[in-house]
């Protein structure tokens, strides 16, 4: 298992091996309440990785459907669907190749879930838009910016291998 972990900061860096590896077969998308951060990796990651990819995400806790990951994914042609938060201990499939953990929290709880296993985790430290206080607009804002700090993480990690 690989762990990545360090100071809280917006971007982890990117080993040689992360930029030019290959596509993994299955990647969960971890954050604390699959609310925000991990539901907007996985439609981002579903753009760019092969459709042969497995792609998901869940967090620590299950939270509430945020409307503002909505309206910026429909800004980006992207949609959530139906669907609706889940748990990781409710994945059916709890196996992944890689494991990207976007909060503290989920960083801490995927080492701990996957002490014995053989999966990768990585660790992508991401700002929570969910604190931001103002008018709709600077709310929609700090949605937006986490938006494209995660497309560009994505596209940097799995860009090469994009279908």
């Amino acid at each position: 298992m690989t762990e990545r972990s360090g100071p809280l900061v917006d971007e982890a860096p990117i080993s040689g091996t992360e930029a030019g590896g290959g596509a993994p077969r299955s990647v969960l998308f971890l954050c604390g309440m699959n609310s925000v951060r991990s539901p907007m990796a996985e439609q981002l990651a579903r753009r760019v990785l092969p459709r042969s990819v497995f792609v998901a995400s869940a967090g620590v806790r299950r939270g509430e459907r945020d409307p503002f990951v909505d309206a910026v994914l429909a800004e980006a042609g992207m949609s959530l669907g139906d669907r609706e938060p889940h748990q990781f201990d409710e994945l059916e499939d709890a196996y992944f190749d890689l494991i990207v953990t976007l909060s503290p929290q989920a960083h801490h709880a995927a080492l701990e879930l996957t002490r014995s296993l053989a999966v990768d985790v990585e660790y992508w430290p991401m700002p929570d838009p969910t604190g931001i206080a103002g008018t709709r607009e600077q709310i929609l804002s700090a949605y937006r910016d986490l938006r494209d700090r995660l497309d560009q993480r994505i596209r940097q990690r799995f860009g090469a291998n994009a279908g």
